[in-house]
């Protein structure tokens, strides 16, 4: 089963980039199948991780940014695939 991990965070006013950097530069403990990093407009970044387990497995998050770099609690989601392409 490929499982997805979705972590979505809004930046602080002004601090787009220096979230998509934080973001880009946090490492997990091990490798992914594939990890995706999006941004889009209001300062938000999206990073998306496939991972081959199961639906309820633990598996590796990117943790929460300092308080200063984000404007609210980070979002995250978990999907599993049921059709792929």
């Amino acid at each position: 089963m490929t499982v997805a991990l979705m972590w979505e965070a809004r930046a602080s006013d002004g601090r787009g980039g220096d979230l998509l950097a934080w973001a880009r530069a946090q490492e997990l403990p091990r490798e992914p199948l594939r990890r995706e990093t999006l941004r889009a407009a209001g300062d938000r970044v999206l990073v998306i991780t496939w991972w081959d387990a199961p639906y309820d497995a633990e598996l590796p998050e990117l943790p929460e940014p300092d308080g200063d770099l984000v404007a609210r609690a980070v979002h995250r989601w978990r999907f599993e695939s049921v059709d792929a392409g």
